[in-house]
């Protein structure tokens, strides 16, 4: 489970910014996750969810996740397509040549102080 790692890690980041900009509570976390990071957004709340408690800073906040959908780019034609739905092959023109272009993202976006 690298949910609780991420959560771990989204959590120092927070407190770090929190520091220097003397915060003092923390109400809400965005973060952006691609649709095909590997990470499960269910898993990523639970985890956030028992993670935050033990943080003074950011006991009893709340995790925001928007979900970045996956798109790859054809080398061979040059269109972009939906990763999920149609996988490496384009559906344009049936090449293999193609690169994530989005998708595989955890990024933090914003952080709300109370």
């Amino acid at each position: 489970m690298h949910e609780l790692g991420i959560v771990f890690h989204v959590i120092k980041m927070v407190e770090e910014v929190g520091e220097k900009n003397s915060l003092t509570s923390v109400a809400r976390v965005g973060l952006a996750l691609g649709e095909v990071s590997g990470v499960l957004p269910d898993y990523l709340q639970d985890c956030w969810k028992w993670a935050v408690q033990k943080s003074d800073l950011l006991q009893g906040s709340v995790l925001d996740v928007r979900r970045i959908d996956a798109v790859t780019v054809c080398n061979a034609c040059g269109k972009t397509y939906g990763t999920v739905a149609h996988g490496k092959v384009c559906p344009h023109c049936g090449s293999a040549d193609t690169v994530l272009l989005r998708g595989n993202e955890v990024e933090l976006e914003e952080i709300e102080a109370k």
